[in-house]
């Protein structure tokens, strides 16, 4: 379509009556056939309130049967309380017979305000339309009066008729619509799942041939060099081996948490938990802790202990000096953060990080050997038991929070 065509100018040829007020109903613009039918100018209509300009029928002013400024106003104010076209009924207004000045001729008039809205909805500009049909009245006055109030009667009928399919059509055509732009989301958002899955597959694949790879290489060399150290090629062996369990034991959690079958629920202490945890582990970096006692939660405690374990596995890996991990009950929460004092994690990864076999530079760099499928799968079980887990602003060093349900 072409962009440069003067709509002002394709208004104003427009063969339909037409005039545009505002919400108040001043005149704001009238179209050429519309001045050429009421005999009027531009300057007599515009900024102008419309019932100024047309004040009631001019030949009867007085006669309630033929005033229609009344039903004029209700229509405008239903279009500008709803935002919805409305027709009105039929009108007569007298217009003054061409070269007899005082004299008006009959005319009857059919009319339609239509709304124009704004972006917020609100209703900026009524178009109102008008077509005479005083011939068609005057043929079906050949009928007689009680034809003719049939007549009229089922005219109007087929009109409403016909515009409320119309509306029914439009409102049928914006379902369609909405029903079409959904479709294309939802797409979208499969296409993309799809391509995240093929992804994983292929860097899970990746990550599995590194340590099968070793293996085969030490197998190798055991069979090629009998006199080879066999106690260290064991040992580089077992470290593999471990490798590879590491990551089928992620791929199998992470399945089982894709399948959306969690595990049953008790009552967990947070603060038993990373006590716990604590004693079990064998931690090459100092731990100091805040520990708020009565911190309980819904949840599965062998998962949330794995969850607990990933972050400090992060944290061991990323920290310099000491880990702190503190819980705390912040209604209807409970936080459990584990923070440490390393490098931190610039603000554009801190979601990166949680996708799955994403590693950072650093990450790699520390620990070549890891999945990056720890702080995925931490935060899938946070999200399991409706919760979230996300990397907060620290001054030094990152700082993950886990927030969890408080248990009632």
């Amino acid at each position: 379509m072409d962009s440069t065509v003067d709509r002002t100018a394709v208004f104003k040829s427009l063969v339909v009556p037409m005039q545009v007020l505002t919400p108040d109903f001043v005149v704001a613009a009238a179209n050429d056939s519309f001045l050429k039918l009421f005999g009027r100018s531009q300057a007599d209509l515009l900024g102008r309130d419309v019932f100024a300009v047309f004040p009631g029928n001019p030949s009867a002013p007085n006669d309630p049967d033929v005033q229609g400024a009344v039903r004029m106003r209700a229509s405008l104010e239903r279009v500008v309380a709803t935002g919805q076209r409305d027709t009105m009924a039929l009108q007569r207004y007298d217009i003054e017979a061409s070269g007899r000045p005082g004299v008006f001729e009959e005319r009857h008039w059919s009319a339609i305000n239509s709304p124009v809205l704004g972006p917020d909805g609100e209703v900026k500009l009524i178009v109102h339309s008008t077509e005479e049909v005083t011939d068609f009245l005057q043929e079906l006055r050949l009928f007689g009066e009680h034809d003719i109030t049939r007549a009229r009667s089922e005219l109007e009928a087929m009109r409403t008729g016909i515009y409320a399919r119309a509306r029914e059509l439009q409102e049928l055509n914006e379902e369609l619509k909405q029903a079409h732009r959904q479709h294309r989301q939802t797409a979208l958002m499969l296409r993309e799942v799809i391509e995240g899955q093929r992804r994983f597959v292929f860097d899970a694949s990746h990550d599995l041939r590194n340590p099968i790879a070793g293996l085969l290489t030490e197998l190798e060399v055991a069979i090629a060099e009998p006199d080879s150290d066999l106690p260290q090629i064991l040992r580089k062996m077992l470290r593999d081996a471990e490798r590879l369990n590491d990551i089928v034991n992620d791929l199998l959690e992470l399945a089982r948490l894709d399948a959306a079958r969690p595990a049953a629920t008790e009552l967990v202490d947070l603060t038993h938990l990373v006590i716990d945890e604590l004693e079990r582990r064998t931690l090459t970096v100092a731990v100091a802790t805040r520990l708020d006692e009565q911190v309980v939660v819904h949840a599965c405690r062998i998962r949330l202990a794995r969850l607990l374990d990933n972050l400090l596995a992060n944290a061991v890996r990323h920290t310099t000096t000491a880990i702190e991990i503190t819980v705390t009950a912040d209604p209807p929460d409970a936080v459990l953060e584990v923070i440490d004092d390393g490098p931190g994690i610039a603000p554009a990864d801190r979601e990166r990080i949680f996708e799955r076999l994403r590693r950072l530079d650093d990450a790699r760099r520390r620990d070549p050997g890891g999945s990056g499928l720890g702080l995925p799968i931490a935060r899938e079980i946070a999200h399991t038991y409706g919760g979230r887990l996300y990397a907060a602003d620290h001054p030094t060093g990152a700082r993950f929070v886990l927030r969890l349900p408080l248990a009632a």
